[in-house]
């Protein structure tokens, strides 16, 4: 890093823009598909654009041809951002020279595009606030139809007058204010206003009718107490029940309006706010019995922000249209937050609105002309159920470019059916798309890449049903089960699949998902019961069922019993308790579950109950009675109320309802049935329990013992293995040796090996590239190369005596992976073996990790081939990572397949040459790995 030194003032905001748009035009030659992040001055070469060691020597290059100034060879290693090269030119007072058709405006455009640098939330709104404080941010729309227009230095504004009126009333930084207000400017201000007064807000949704406030307060008391709120910012009409919560929640100071906060007309003290600090506790849905509160600081908001910015190539020129509630994570973070962070607007309705008029929405899209929105499942299913032709003449969504679909299980038949149904309006299928999060992950954890339409997979149902494997069906098989790709995990984030035992499991087998990365939570709030049961050795539980395919994201159920329906979970328990206290039904004889709805394509809730009322007028009180029930808990009446007959509610033997069990009954239509006989119950019971866990059982053994195997064979070869190639004199003896050992490991393992393309392996001396993807790509490269061929290995082998010594003998050429001038000076060796008749082989990627995907290629390859004008050969390992992955040490049954394509040809050793060749092999490769573009160098074939 360079010493810090004051930016220079010489010519700066011309320079900094010229030197903006050379970096700028490389990374855009380096990644022509690729979404970069938004450039400034302060991103990391490496990290944010790309630029590999040999890069940052073309980009040194550039800026002295186009500046006529000679720049310090220190440089190379010195210079981590375009900052550090603005100085060196601005020193001599001398800005690159750009092309006539080039503006430096759009590079400074590009710097202003987002706070990159904000660690903070309120630092993200101080910097909107900074360069354009008079910009709408949010354009509100009412029930008449009118829009209130929200500007950024307003908003900050009101929201400061909300902060210093709660800093009056005594509130300290670090407390916890709830917030339960409707969609509006309220709600807006008062989120901010307890940020900027140093607090934690704690979103809880607010009552569906005026007249139930009292008991909706009752509900929420626990959720109070859990998040020890000292405050509560609600509705006016809530006020008076001010006394009823003193006396239920001692620690809740004061019941409050923002009318209220706002007139106290005192001064704020902004209290310092760090990354760390909580920004946010977010309730799962539906959560009032047992809370649990997840807790999310301002790093874990910003890091998922950025990361879904990053995956959906998110600008300042993007609009996004919400209906989704504000103390949803949906509507809050991936809607607000992340529009308040890319700058850019923001139009809001009110759920109620969609609810009864859905096709608002869609018009509001058109007069905006969005391009992000999203729904749930059954969002999308509501506006193909109430939307008729005549609601939408003329509606124009051509500029729809993403609309996710998430929150609760995605419906492939929905997707199909919208993207039909509302293509005359210009919508396009691939701006569909289904995405995976949890409360636990801020709000995203997997997104498809955009402009990709949805891909459904077809599997066997009984292969998934019975083994957990999701085979692929043929086309012809009615029976098989569809299930909506979720996409690859958001950048830095991770997803794995495990068993039963917490062993990661192969692709295309159903597991628990479990995730990691910046956006995850540390645990629940003042409940560490909870957060114990949420980790895994450094994993967290979705509680979710899913496979991997291709790298990619498949939901396929959920462990535990939660039902979401319309966005949000609900937990039987808390519904079942409030039907058993329906005057009539037998306490503790109701079921709650939640089944398939064929007809909106969305879960079905089922209440079942049990009574022995007989009168049809009674019953029909029942019903009645219950589906009030529902709609004061949970915000709708149940889909189907089934008043059964004593003893129709399955249990335990301790007396636990088995909903699982009382789904089966009402999906088979077996309800009320008379029970069969008690040893048939019991024999039905234990084979029905036996078999999956006899064939679980008996499928870990067999992994386990695989695993036991392949590791005594691989020592009790390694040793002599290393002796021999140690000992034997010639390196190309060595490399015979080690072809041997390879073909007898592969063969023995049981690991079957095909390998297509031989015949295209020139009899010249090549440059070969590999994509990396386990710790055994050596050896089935080994395996299956016929020939002499040189591994050209990292630097920090070296380090290690055996590694060292190993490869030396056969062959093999270190290089530096970090250092520009090393790589510089790796490249001229590595040239110079090629040209005198060596056979290179590369792993371009540079290192692998055990998410799958092809990560971007280093150049050192590419750019050897060139020069030394030799030909290049990719080839594509498929299986590898399956089998031992990164940071697992528990081999697993698998096939490997490796394609060696066509060599490519150099046309000359420039740059453009390298380039051309990077780009061809990474398509070949991509073709056949079978695994998805984590870079975005190339279109996934």
């Amino acid at each position: 890093m360079v010493e810090p030194v004051p930016d220079p003032p010489a010519r700066s905001d011309e320079i900094a823009g010229a030197v903006l748009e050379v970096v700028r035009a490389l990374a855009a030659e380096l990644h022509p598909r690729r979404a970069l992040a938004p450039l400034t001055l302060d991103s990391t070469l490496e990290r944010d654009l790309g630029l590999d060691s040999l890069a940052r020597v073309e980009l040194l290059a550039r800026l002295e041809r186009a500046s006529g100034v000679r720049l310090p060879e220190s440089l190379l290693l010195s210079a981590e951002t375009p900052r550090d090269l603005w100085r060196a030119l601005a020193a001599a007072g001398r800005a690159p020279a750009l092309a006539p058709e080039t503006a430096v405006a759009p590079a400074l455009a590009a710097a202003m595009a987002a706070p990159e640098t904000a660690d903070t939330l309120w630092a993200v709104m101080d910097w909107h606030v900074q360069a354009h404080p008079d910009r709408p941010h949010i354009f509100l729309l009412t029930e008449s139809g009118a829009e209130e227009e929200i500007r950024y230095g307003t908003l900050a504004r009101e929201a400061e007058a909300i902060a210093a009126g709660l800093q009056a009333r005594g509130l300290r930084p670090g407390q916890t204010v709830a917030i339960m207000l409707p969609t509006g400017r309220d709600y807006f201000t008062s989120f901010f206003g307890v940020l900027a007064a140093g607090a934690i807000p704690v979103p809880i949704y607010p009552p569906v009718r005026a007249s139930q406030i009292e008991d909706h307060l009752r509900r929420h008391a626990r959720i109070l107490a859990n998040a020890q709120a000292v405050a509560l910012i609600t509705v006016p009409e809530a006020k008076p029940l001010a006394q009823l919560l003193r006396l239920l929640l001692p620690n809740l100071a004061w019941i409050t309006t923002t009318t209220d906060l706002a007139a106290a007309g005192a001064a704020l003290t902004r209290p310092l706010l760090r990354d760390s600090d909580i920004a946010l506790l977010q309730y799962t849905s539906g959560s009032t019995g047992h809370p649990k509160c997840v807790i999310l600081t301002h790093a874990n908001l910003l890091a998922n922000i950025r990361a879904m910015g990053a995956a959906v190539q998110v600008g300042p020129r993007d609009v996004f249209v919400s209906w989704m509630p504000l103390y949803h994570d949906m509507g809050l973070i991936g809607a607000w937050l992340g529009s308040l962070y890319y700058g850019m607007p923001l139009v809001v309705m009110s759920p109620l609105t969609f609810l009864a008029r859905p096709e608002r929405w869609l018009w509001a899209m058109h007069r905006h002309r969005a391009t992000l929105s999203g729904a749930p499942n059954f969002g999308y299913e509501l506006c193909l159920r109430r939307i008729t032709d005549a609601d939408i003449h003329g509606l124009d969504l051509s500029a729809w470019r993403f609309a996710f679909n998430g929150a609760e299980p995605v419906s492939p038949d929905t997707l199909r059916r919208f993207s039909a149904r509302f293509a005359p309006c210009g919508f396009k299928p691939e701006a569909m798309a289904p995405v995976y999060g949890l409360a636990e992950c801020a709000v995203g954890l997997s997104f498809p890449p955009p402009g990709r339409r949805p891909v459904i997979d077809r599997v066997q149902r009984e292969a998934l049903m019975r083994a957990g494997r999701a085979v692929p069906a043929v086309p012809e098989d009615a029976t098989a089960l569809e299930f909506a790709n979720c996409g690859q995990p958001l950048p830095g984030h991770e997803l794995r699949v495990v068993d039963a035992t917490g062993h990661e499991i192969g692709e295309r087998e159903e597991g628990r998902l479990e995730f990691r990365g910046p956006s995850a939570t540390s645990g629940y709030f003042h409940n560490p019961e909870a957060t114990r049961r949420l980790f895994h050795d450094g994993w967290l539980d979705s509680g979710d069922l899913a496979y991997l395919a291709g790298g990619e994201l498949y939901i396929t159920g959920r462990v535990k019993d939660v039902i979401i329906r319309a966005g949000r979970n609900i937990y039987p328990h808390e519904l079942e308790e409030a039907v058993g206290n329906v005057a009539g039904i037998r306490k503790g004889c109701v079921a709650v579950f939640g089944t398939r709805n064929h007809v909106s394509a969305t879960e079905k809730l089922v209440v079942l109950a049990e009574t022995r009322e007989t009168e049809q007028a009674a019953r029909a009180r029942l019903r009645a009675a219950v589906n009030t029930a529902g709609l004061d808990l949970i915000g709708a009446p149940p889909d189907d109320v089934v008043l059964a007959p004593p003893r129709t509610v399955l249990k335990t033997s301790s007396g636990k309802v088995r909903r699982a069990a009382s789904r089966e009954l009402y999906e088979r239509g077996n309800l009320g049935a008379p029970p069969a006989a008690v040893w048939r119950q019991v024999a039905r019971l234990l084979w029905s329990g036996a078999i999956p866990q006899l064939r679980r059982t008996l499928r870990t053994a067999a992994q386990l013992a695989f695993a036991a195997y392949t590791w005594i064979l691989f020592w009790l070869l390694a040793p002599f293995v290393w002796l021999i190639v140690v000992a034997v004199p010639r390196p190309a003896w060595a490399r015979g040796c080690i072809r041997f050992a390879a073909r007898w490991f592969i063969r023995f393992s049981g690991t079957p090996l095909r390998v297509h393309g031989l015949e295209r392996l020139p009899p010249t001396p090549c440059v070969l590239v590999a994509n990396h993807a386990s710790y055994i790509d050596g050896i089935v490269l080994a395996a299956a190369l016929p020939g002499s061929y040189s591994f050209v290995a990292k630097r920090e082998f070296i380090g290690s005596f055996v590694a060292r010594v190993f490869l030396r003998r056969l062959g093999a050429e270190f290089v530096e992976r970090f250092e520009p001038s090393g790589g510089v000076e790796d490249t001229r060796t590595l040239v110079a073996a090629a040209r005198t008749g060596r056979a290179l082989v590369f792993f371009p990627e540079g290192t692998f990790t055990r998410t799958p995907g092809l990560r971007p290629f280093r150049l050192g390859a590419f750019v050897t081939a060139a020069q030394a004008g030799v030909p290049l050969v990719p080839v594509a390992l498929r299986g590898t990572r399956a089998i031992l992955r990164d940071g697992q040490w528990f081999p697993r049954c698998g096939a490997v397949m490796l394609t060696i394509g066509a060599p490519f040809t150099p046309a000359s050793t420039d740059w453009q040459a390298a380039l051309k060749l990077r780009d061809a092999a990474r398509a070949h490769i991509l073709r056949h790995c079978g695994e998805p573009d984590l870079a975005g160098e190339a279109p996934r074939p």
